[in-house]
């Protein structure tokens, strides 16, 4: 893996890891839904109590700040934080669909979106290909399912998936 594949992998991480530790960080203060309880029409929640603004805004502080400090613009983690924070919303609202509960395991559900659409995203700006694209979805999504149970027994997050 390149120096700069390797950056946008650990961007990635960044982004959907800040939710994490600003859960761990506040608790529920701070933990406002993003859909402000709506519902779709269907009657189920938009995405869930468990996607809040404080989430949202912790990738978007972290993953710019880890970008700069990887030698990347700040823009380029603004935009992995936006898109793999869409990625995440849009999970979701699949996720709701599919009548799984708000932190429901979904394999694949939850890992590929929030690693593609950021990565589709920057695919100029950072001149990838396809197959790099596609490289780092598969390590994102090995390191994702592998870490997260460890994450669990660490108390960091609140399900081992």
């Amino acid at each position: 893996m390149a120096v700069l594949e390797f950056k946008l992998l650990c961007l990635l991480l960044v982004a959907n890891g800040a939710p994490v530790v600003a859960w761990d960080l506040f608790g529920e203060r701070f933990a406002w839904p993003v859909d402000l309880g709506r519902r779709w029409r269907d009657g189920r929640p938009l995405f869930g109590p468990s996607k809040t603004w404080r989430g949202l805004l912790a990738a978007l502080l972290a993953t710019p700040a880890a970008a700069l400090m990887l030698g990347l613009s700040w823009e380029t983690g603004l935009m992995v934080a936006l898109g793999a924070m869409a990625g995440d919303l849009l999970s979701s609202f699949l996720k709701r669909r599919l009548d799984i509960e708000p932190s429901g395991k979904a394999r694949g559900l939850d890992q590929i979106p929030e690693s593609l659409l950021p990565l589709w995203w920057i695919r100029e700006r950072c001149g990838l290909r396809w197959e790099d694209i596609f490289l780092l979805v598969a390590v994102f999504f090995v390191l994702e399912v592998s870490i997260s149970p460890l994450l669990y027994r660490l108390g960091i997050r609140k399900r081992p998936y």
